[in-house]
């Protein structure tokens, strides 16, 4: 009797293992200010991100069907939709600001179904340049298991403002009931207020000592992935990609959740 209840007890904690293993998942995520298409054509930034077959995407300056003097090839195009097409990812969009005739903002490319899509604006006071926004998705990895994941990008004229920014991000995000990534442009550096004590309940998950920005000579960092809860996240690895499609650098991460 002993031995037969032994050899149900052994039975059971292989496949309570075997399913624990099979239930934990990869996830690669991409971050990219890709400059409005100013320096790369759609097909390019598709081609890029295709290859490094990224789970999902942040993006920032996005265009949808504005007419820049800067960017005349990209005139009319609706980017997030594009790229989503070449890719074979799905896409949502956050317009932060009309310009040009269209739309300017973020956006979010993802291998797996949007279970819901929000955007939030972020405070603008007086001091700060234009509209920034948090576009926010919970994201169904597999059946009944989500995770919310956001695109932002920050105000790039002072350190205050972004202050007020991240304070707001934290405000709207650290109640939420899933684990979050949150990645973008914050238009700070990793020992400014902003980041060094703002995001200090977060874990950075992308490399915090590659430089992100001018992509020609990158001599400062500027650009983030971060996640939440910080023991609710396993940092598999990260990647700073050398490529000229942008200002910016793209980067990666690639992480588990923890059960």
């Amino acid at each position: 009797m002993k031995l037969k209840t032994l050899l149900i007890l052994i039975c059971f904690f292989s496949f309570f293992n075997i399913h624990a293993q099979t239930d934990s998942i990869e996830l690669k995520i991409l971050n990219y200010n890709i400059r409005f298409g100013e320096l790369a054509s759609l097909e390019e930034l598709a081609e890029f991100i295709k290859r490094e077959d990224p789970d999902v995407v942040a993006l920032q300056e996005v265009d949808i069907r504005t007419y820049r003097e800067r960017a005349p090839d990209q005139n009319g195009k609706d980017f997030i939709t594009e790229l989503g097409y070449r890719t074979g990812l799905l896409s949502a969009f956050g317009k932060t600001i009309p310009y040009k005739g269209g739309y300017y903002g973020i956006g979010i490319l993802s291998k797996f179904p949007l279970a819901l899509v929000e955007r939030i604006y972020l405070p603008k006071t007086e001091h700060g340049k234009e509209q920034r926004a948090l576009l926010l998705a919970d994201i169904e990895y597999k059946e009944g298991s989500y995770f919310t994941f956001v695109s932002t990008h920050l105000d790039f004229t002072n350190t205050k403002e972004r202050q007020i920014q991240v304070q707001k991000l934290n405000e709207v995000l650290l109640n939420r009931p899933y684990p979050i990534i949150v990645a973008g442009d914050f238009n700070a550096r990793p020992d400014s207020e902003e980041i060094e004590v703002g995001m200090s309940q977060w874990m950075q998950i992308s490399n915090n000592e590659k430089a992100t920005i001018p992509a020609k000579n990158p001599k400062s960092q500027i650009d983030y992935i971060f996640s939440y809860p910080k023991d609710g996240w396993e940092k598999i690895r990260d990647s700073t990609y050398n490529i000229q499609l942008s200002d910016h650098l793209p980067q990666s991460a690639t992480v588990k959740i923890k059960n």
